[in-house]
């Protein structure tokens, strides 16, 4: 095991935890606005937000837009049988045992310091139907069995970039095969400017799927800025109304972009095949500097 180290925040105060993990260095902040909430850091880039008192308060901007993917992806209380490829704090899996009971999920992570961390510091609910599995996320998901999963998550990052295996064609023919008829894939997705991983992502999923769409802030898409952008993909027509409206309300809004504009925005972007296929680029280092 890593070291770790422990830092006073006042008398009162939560204590911070630091320790090395096969990532890097990883940091629990506690939230000095939600007593028993922490921010996962991994070598200063923001993982994860945990709320153990609210497993339901989704604090990142990005995890939100997921969260209303997972609302979307079956009647309100539904249980589903959920595959988060990438585990961090395990915030999302915590989501849909609190939004969801009953429901089953399985998470893969490859980091088995950080899980043994994540167990130790920040407990699962004994009684929520998670399964954390240590292992690479394309390994776990060959695993998994055809049309197991009415949601597959994926939220993968080394070293704050998207590795080239879980880009690919093959990859998502893997990913297609796991999910049951009518099963959703949503995609963290991360990029700035000239946005060519993203145009890349967006043809590879439109070679797979019948139906996508992109949530993301409209700097974003422009190519202002880096930032973090939502794929969400089907066989079958996805809930645009309602994923449009609630991403519009987040506090910080976002736009939805589908059909002819989205295709339209990938440029002529061909699929990325794992012959081909490269990591998502690493973010600027002031993409990280105000969350510190």
């Amino acid at each position: 095991m890593g070291r770790s180290r422990n830092t006073r925040r006042g008398a009162a105060a939560a204590e911070a935890v630091a320790e090395e993990v096969d990532g890097g260095l990883a940091q629990l902040i506690p939230d000095r606005d939600r007593p028993r909430a922490w921010t996962l850091l991994i070598d200063g880039a923001p993982q994860s937000h945990v709320d153990l008192d609210d497993p339901a308060h989704l604090s990142f901007e990005y995890q939100r837009r997921l969260g209303h993917v997972i609302d979307l992806a079956a009647p309100p209380g539904r249980p589903l049988r959920a595959l988060h490829l990438g585990g961090g704090a395990f915030t999302l899996a915590r989501y849909v045992a609190a939004t969801r009971p009953r429901s089953t999920q399985q998470v893969v992570e490859r980091d088995a310091a950080l899980v043994q961390l994540v167990r130790r510091a920040l407990p699962l609910d004994p009684g929520a139907r998670i399964r954390v599995r240590t292992a690479d996320a394309r390994e776990g998901l060959a695993k998994v069995p055809d049309g197991w999963a009415d949601l597959v998550v994926a939220d993968v990052f080394s070293g704050a970039r998207t590795p080239a295996h879980l880009t690919s064609t093959e990859f998502l023919d893997e990913v297609r095969r796991t999910l049951a008829p009518g099963g959703l894939y949503a995609a963290n997705l991360a990029d700035g400017p000239p946005l060519a991983h993203l145009r890349g992502q967006i043809a590879t999923a439109a070679a797979r799927f019948t139906d996508l769409a992109l949530i993301a802030d409209a700097p974003v898409l422009r190519g202002k800025r880096f930032g973090n952008a939502i794929l969400v993909a089907a066989d079958r027509p996805l809930p645009l109304a309602d994923l449009t409206r609630r991403a519009a309300s987040d506090p910080h809004p976002g736009r939805l972009e589908h059909g002819r504009p989205l295709i339209d925005f990938t440029g002529g972007a061909t699929p990325v095949t794992d012959a081909a296929a490269t990591a998502s680029p690493a973010p600027p280092a002031s993409v990280f500097r105000d969350a510190r």
